[in-house]
Protein backbone atom coordinates (compact mmCIF):
# COMPACT_ATOMS: atom_id res chain seq x y z
CA UNK A 1 0.00 0.00 0.00
CA UNK A 2 0.90 3.54 -0.45
CA UNK A 3 1.03 6.65 2.02
CA UNK A 4 -2.51 7.78 0.75
CA UNK A 5 -3.76 4.42 0.93
CA UNK A 6 -2.81 3.56 4.61
CA UNK A 7 -3.99 6.92 5.74
CA UNK A 8 -7.07 7.20 4.28
CA UNK A 9 -7.56 3.39 5.68
CA UNK A 10 -7.20 4.43 9.27
CA UNK A 11 -9.01 7.63 8.40
CA UNK A 12 -12.18 6.06 7.75
CA UNK A 13 -11.36 3.27 10.43
CA UNK A 14 -11.27 6.44 13.29
CA UNK A 15 -14.15 7.82 11.84
CA UNK A 16 -16.24 4.54 11.93
CA UNK A 17 -15.30 4.29 15.37
CA UNK A 18 -15.91 7.44 16.08
CA UNK A 19 -19.51 7.54 14.07
CA UNK A 20 -20.69 3.98 16.59
CA UNK A 21 -19.31 6.39 18.81
CA UNK A 22 -21.82 8.90 18.45
CA UNK A 23 -24.89 6.63 18.02
CA UNK A 24 -24.04 5.31 21.59
CA UNK A 25 -24.36 8.96 22.50
CA UNK A 26 -27.30 9.79 20.79
CA UNK A 27 -29.99 9.27 22.59
CA UNK A 28 -28.40 10.45 25.97
CA UNK A 29 -27.81 13.41 24.08
CA UNK A 30 -31.33 14.52 24.46
CA UNK A 31 -32.83 12.65 27.28
CA UNK A 32 -30.15 12.12 30.02
CA UNK A 33 -28.00 14.52 29.30
CA UNK A 34 -29.59 17.78 29.39
CA UNK A 35 -30.92 16.80 32.42
CA UNK A 36 -27.17 16.95 34.34
CA UNK A 37 -25.90 20.33 36.19
CA UNK A 38 -23.39 20.74 33.70
CA UNK A 39 -20.30 23.52 34.76
CA UNK A 40 -20.21 26.94 33.14
CA UNK A 41 -17.26 25.76 30.95
CA UNK A 42 -20.05 23.44 29.50
CA UNK A 43 -19.63 23.91 25.10
CA UNK A 44 -23.09 23.95 23.28
CA UNK A 45 -23.72 20.58 22.27
CA UNK A 46 -23.61 20.87 18.44
CA UNK A 47 -19.60 21.70 18.76
CA UNK A 48 -19.15 18.06 19.57
CA UNK A 49 -19.42 16.74 16.76
CA UNK A 50 -17.48 18.69 14.28
CA UNK A 51 -14.37 18.57 16.87
CA UNK A 52 -14.86 15.05 16.92
CA UNK A 53 -14.64 14.58 13.24
CA UNK A 54 -11.70 16.90 12.73
CA UNK A 55 -10.11 15.03 15.64
CA UNK A 56 -10.47 11.70 14.08
CA UNK A 57 -9.19 12.89 11.00
CA UNK A 58 -6.17 14.04 12.17
CA UNK A 59 -5.54 10.96 13.96
CA UNK A 60 -6.14 8.68 11.06
CA UNK A 61 -3.57 11.00 9.18
CA UNK A 62 -1.26 10.63 12.18
CA UNK A 63 -1.19 6.63 12.36
CA UNK A 64 -1.28 6.81 8.44
CA UNK A 65 2.04 8.68 8.56
CA UNK A 66 3.73 6.35 11.51
CA UNK A 67 2.16 3.01 9.65
CA UNK A 68 4.16 4.34 6.59
CA UNK A 69 7.54 4.34 8.32
CA UNK A 70 7.36 0.80 8.33
CA UNK A 71 11.11 1.20 6.87
CA UNK A 72 12.35 3.04 10.26
CA UNK A 73 11.83 -0.26 12.63
CA UNK A 74 8.98 -2.94 12.26
CA UNK A 75 9.21 -3.05 15.99
CA UNK A 76 8.89 0.36 17.06
CA UNK A 77 6.21 1.08 14.67
CA UNK A 78 4.35 -2.06 15.22
CA UNK A 79 4.19 -0.73 18.79
CA UNK A 80 3.22 2.53 18.44
CA UNK A 81 -0.35 1.45 16.33
CA UNK A 82 -0.81 -1.06 18.72
CA UNK A 83 -0.73 2.01 21.55
CA UNK A 84 -2.72 3.90 18.69
CA UNK A 85 -5.59 1.07 18.05
CA UNK A 86 -5.64 0.80 22.35
CA UNK A 87 -6.61 4.66 22.83
CA UNK A 88 -8.87 4.22 20.11
CA UNK A 89 -10.51 1.68 22.03
CA UNK A 90 -10.37 3.45 25.32
CA UNK A 91 -11.73 6.37 23.12
CA UNK A 92 -14.81 4.69 22.06
CA UNK A 93 -15.71 3.11 25.87
CA UNK A 94 -15.57 6.32 27.42
CA UNK A 95 -18.64 6.85 25.04
CA UNK A 96 -20.05 3.85 26.31
CA UNK A 97 -19.38 4.18 30.21
CA UNK A 98 -20.57 8.16 29.86
CA UNK A 99 -23.31 7.83 27.99
CA UNK A 100 -24.33 4.36 27.26
CA UNK A 101 -24.42 3.28 31.38
CA UNK A 102 -24.96 7.41 32.29
CA UNK A 103 -21.58 6.55 34.55
CA UNK A 104 -19.97 9.77 34.95
CA UNK A 105 -17.46 8.57 37.82
CA UNK A 106 -16.66 5.54 36.20
CA UNK A 107 -16.30 7.22 32.65
CA UNK A 108 -14.12 10.01 34.81
CA UNK A 109 -11.18 6.88 36.06
CA UNK A 110 -11.64 5.57 32.02
CA UNK A 111 -10.92 8.92 30.45
CA UNK A 112 -7.45 9.33 32.63
CA UNK A 113 -6.51 5.88 31.30
CA UNK A 114 -7.37 7.38 28.02
CA UNK A 115 -5.27 10.52 28.08
CA UNK A 116 -1.85 8.56 29.23
CA UNK A 117 -2.46 5.93 25.96
CA UNK A 118 -2.68 9.32 24.11
CA UNK A 119 -0.18 10.49 25.44
CA UNK A 120 2.52 7.66 25.09
CA UNK A 121 1.13 7.05 21.61
CA UNK A 122 2.22 11.07 20.69
CA UNK A 123 5.61 10.11 22.61
CA UNK A 124 5.88 6.90 20.16
CA UNK A 125 4.55 8.80 17.49
CA UNK A 126 6.73 11.71 17.36
CA UNK A 127 9.63 9.83 17.26
CA UNK A 128 8.75 7.83 13.93
CA UNK A 129 7.19 10.89 12.41
CA UNK A 130 7.33 14.48 13.80
CA UNK A 131 4.34 15.32 12.09
CA UNK A 132 2.40 12.45 13.22
CA UNK A 133 2.86 13.68 17.09
CA UNK A 134 2.44 17.23 16.36
CA UNK A 135 -1.20 15.96 14.59
CA UNK A 136 -1.91 14.27 18.08
CA UNK A 137 -1.45 17.31 20.02
CA UNK A 138 -5.10 18.72 19.59
CA UNK A 139 -6.64 15.49 20.76
CA UNK A 140 -4.53 15.46 24.02
CA UNK A 141 -5.56 18.85 24.33
CA UNK A 142 -9.63 17.79 23.78
CA UNK A 143 -9.34 15.17 25.93
CA UNK A 144 -7.63 17.09 28.88
CA UNK A 145 -10.59 19.35 28.27
CA UNK A 146 -13.14 16.58 28.18
CA UNK A 147 -11.36 15.64 31.51
CA UNK A 148 -12.04 18.12 33.16
CA UNK A 149 -15.39 18.36 31.95
CA UNK A 150 -16.31 14.75 32.85
CA UNK A 151 -14.82 15.29 36.77
CA UNK A 152 -16.92 18.50 36.84
CA UNK A 153 -19.79 16.79 35.62
CA UNK A 154 -19.69 14.23 38.19
CA UNK A 155 -18.62 16.59 41.06
CA UNK A 156 -21.89 18.48 40.63
CA UNK A 157 -24.06 15.64 39.83
CA UNK A 158 -22.76 13.02 42.91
Amino acid sequence: MNKITKILAVVVTCLVIGYFSGMITRSAILTWYPTLVKPSFNPPNWIFAPVWSMLYIMMGIAAGLVWDRIDFSKEIVKEALIFFAIQLVLNALWSYLFFGLKNPMLAGIEIILLWLMIFETYTKFVKINKVAGYLLIPYLLWVSFAMVLNGSIWWLNR
